[in-house]
């Protein structure tokens, strides 16, 4: 897949939006590896007061967190999924995403662009933010270090 510019995305004001809207943020790809971008993003919006919830395919716990293995599997309300996934796997995430019927905004990392899977998305009501990354446009936002 070649690399795609995004269509579909939301601006600055949005963004900070839906960081005050949303509580829950499920993160598709959290690596329990501290060295991994995913594991850092997941900790910052943790710390930042999030109830973070790693989605990712091994361990039982990551950031002290109960890991599930899909978006299928958690239990309570999502409002944000954040993912890390190459832009191959986003259809499938985004089909999850709308499955779920809860969740409010699709967020993909910086370098992360699908726009068939965003356009889908955006069709079914869901908010889309794509190659951004969370950590860094709340901290920008917010002011946070």
């Amino acid at each position: 897949m070649e690399c795609e510019i995004p269509r579909v995305n939301s601006n600055i004001d949005e963004q900070k939006k839906y960081f005050e809207e949303c509580k829950t943020i499920a993160v598709v790809g959290c690596s329990p590896d501290d060295t991994k971008a995913s594991n850092h993003v997941a900790e910052y919006l943790r710390d930042a007061g999030y109830n973070m919830i790693p989605i990712y395919p091994k361990e039982d716990t990551i950031l002290g967190q109960k890991v599930y293995r899909s978006l299928a599997e958690i239990d309570v309300p999502v409002d944000m999924v954040v993912v890390f996934r190459k832009p191959a796997a986003l259809g499938p995430i985004a089909d999850a995403v709308i499955a779920r019927g809860d969740v409010k905004v699709y967020w993909t990392q910086l370098g992360l662009v699908n726009n068939e899977a965003a356009e889908k998305v955006k069709t079914a009501g869901i908010s889309v933010v794509q190659n951004y990354c969370a950590m860094v446009e709340h901290k920008a936002i917010f002011g946070t270090d």
